[in-house]
């Protein structure tokens, strides 16, 4: 920390509460605002490594529920029987064999691109990862079921909204109070699945800005 600096009271409070990251404030605020979980619930944690979402999640639908979290990393703590946590490549998996592990009544994605400081490839990345949980909820949410995603705003943002809203009864744009001020994220949130979503138009994402991998 720089001298001067004030410590985050955030990332304070998740030390003092036993959560591996300050991310899981931003889960939070958003479950308090649309109530997303309840007990019993079966919920899909793309993105979840180190783990603090899939704690708050695990917590939340009590062991009645049932939480899948998936990421590349492992979790960072001892997961109680009613998580399954597996690492895979989100990008790279046959979406059948996600779905496989479902139904879910809700979908969430905190998954976020190795940030490479250029803003407009940041933001390509970004959208690719929330078109790819869309997808995966496509094939995994049930009906009335609720899609959180992390996207980081710019190009793409207004297109990736618009997917939500043939899918969605209702979307939301959330900027949960523990997301940093001078991050590009934000959370779409899509409400009450629709039974028969249309397929993803691989036409409708923005072109690779210069510079960002085909």
């Amino acid at each position: 920390m720089k001298p001067g600096n004030k410590p985050d009271p955030f990332t304070a409070k998740a030390h003092k509460e036993g959560y591996l990251a300050r991310s899981v404030y931003k889960l939070e605020e958003i479950d308090r605002r649309i109530r997303l979980t309840r007990p019993g619930l079966r919920v899909l944690d793309l993105g979840a490594a180190p783990g603090s979402w899939t704690q708050y999640l695990a917590n939340k639908v009590g062991a009645r529920g049932h939480v899948v979290a998936l990421d590349l990393n492992p979790l960072r703590f001892a997961a109680p029987k009613h998580v399954h946590a597996q690492e895979i490549d989100i990008l790279a998996c046959p979406v059948s064999d996600i779905a496989r592990l479902g139904p879910f009544d809700a979908v969430v994605s905190d998954m976020a691109p190795h940030t490479s400081g250029v803003r407009d490839s940041d933001v390509f990345r970004s959208v690719e990862l929330v078109e790819r949980a869309i997808v995966i909820a496509d094939a995994s949410l049930k009906k009335g079921g609720t899609f959180v995603a992390k996207i980081f705003q710019g190009e793409g943002f207004d297109a990736t909204r618009a997917m939500l809203r043939t899918r969605y009864e209702t979307v939301r744009v959330l900027k949960p109070e523990a997301s940093r001020k001078e991050s590009i994220e934000i959370y779409l949130v899509g409400l009450s699945r629709r039974e028969d979503p249309p397929p993803l138009d691989p036409a409708a994402a923005p072109p690779a800005p210069a510079g960002a991998p085909g």
